[in-house]
């Protein structure tokens, strides 16, 4: 069906001038990461479809309305897109959110719907889009993970199990299609100044329960003030855009300040005491 919709839209004169700009989806492009994504490629020249819930933009691109959670919106949006353009060049997906709060009282339904956003929405999105390029033998993916899909953050739980799922997820991704013309690229953005800290939704106890409540008020404040005193997140769009043009992209880039980027670096080299050791000083648990 995707296939269809394909060569109908790629025909014909009207498509060949359609397609003369690499055409971009993005996911989460209503706010933060995602958003100043779609503004900097548009600036470079990329056809951008900004997609999201809302379906908003900021004026300079074409938005979507697209749920990542919902498996018919997705498969509606990427038609639409197909049909309109012919072709696909990359997906950048950014669409994720955070959930803060201690393991033994965070509800399951809450925990499922972490997961079902951040990781299981770029599924989504990702089986929607390999059709369309798979046809094109030609295709950039780029996930947005996290320097927490490396390094577990504390009453992140959740979170954290998203973006190492989307780690191994992409890693597998890549040797799977890599075959057809089709790069994945895992981004792992630090702490960046955006919305996401403060749409960032806690845990409350329903029975009132305070055991955990000074341990993580402690630790994600820590996280919050790092993310509000971060980076410029106008880096990780940079960094996307030098991976959409890299001949030969990598697998996996970090981005963020340096302090925070050698913990990949720390994991992998140094001792699990050690390393357990300096997470535990700096996230404050």
């Amino acid at each position: 069906q995707y296939h269809q919709r394909m060569k109908s839209a790629g025909s014909g004169a009207s498509s060949q001038t359609r397609s003369q700009s690499k055409v971009v989806l993005i996911t989460g492009a209503s706010s933060g990461i995602g958003q100043l994504c779609a503004d900097h490629l548009h600036r470079s020249g990329w056809t951008v479809i900004g997609a999201s819930r809302r379906g908003t933009s900021t004026g300079t691109w074409r938005a979507l309305v697209m749920d990542v959670d919902d498996n018919e919106s997705v498969a509606r949006g990427m038609a639409s897109v197909v049909a309109e353009h012919g072709r696909l060049d990359a997906v950048i997906a950014c669409a994720g959110w955070g959930l803060a709060g201690a393991v033994e009282q965070t509800p399951i339904a809450d925990a499922i719907a972490q997961l079902d956003t951040n990781f299981w929405g770029t599924v989504r999105v990702v089986q929607a889009a390999l059709p369309v390029m798979r046809e094109q033998r030609s295709g950039r993916l780029v996930l947005m993970s996290s320097l927490g899909g490396v390094v577990a953050l504390p009453f992140q739980a959740f979170y954290t199990a998203s973006k190492f799922a989307l780690e191994g997820y992409g890693e597998a991704l890549a040797y799977e299609v890599e075959p057809f013309g089709i790069n994945v690229t895992l981004v792992q953005p630090g702490n960046f100044r955006t919305g996401f800290t403060d749409s960032r939704r806690q845990v409350t106890p329903s029975d009132g329960d305070t055991t955990y409540v000074a341990a993580a008020s402690k630790a994600v404040g820590l996280m919050e003030r790092d993310e509000m005193n971060g980076a410029d997140p106008a880096l990780v769009a940079a960094a996307v855009e030098r991976v959409l043009n890299a001949e030969r992209p990598p697998l996996r880039v970090s981005v963020g300040k340096f302090g925070e980027r050698i913990g990949i670096l720390a994991k992998r080299l140094l001792p699990q005491r050690l390393f357990t050791r300096a997470v535990r000083s700096s996230l404050g648990v």
